[in-house]
């Protein structure tokens, strides 16, 4: 895996999911996602504007592999 790399800017987040086919997501419990490919049952698409309020409430930045599909978020340092 390349380095990891840390951001909350929206614009990076979107590019990097859009490039690997992903889509922005939730699961049942609330916690947010990035769906890859043919959508999960156990998870519920929804816009990026919804995903990103979400994501600025809940205070968090997003770790993603830039090469690849590793991602999740953390809390903000």
């Amino acid at each position: 895996m390349a380095t990891a790399r840390r951001t909350s800017d929206h614009g990076e987040i979107r590019k990097w999911a859009e490039k690997n086919d992903g889509h922005p997501a939730i699961a049942g419990t609330g916690v947010l996602r990035i769906d890859f490919g043919k959508p999960e049952e156990s998870l519920r698409q929804i816009d990026w504007k919804e995903f990103f309020a979400i994501f600025d409430r809940s205070n968090i930045d997003f770790l993603y592999d830039p090469e690849g599909h590793f991602n999740k978020f953390v809390d903000k340092e």
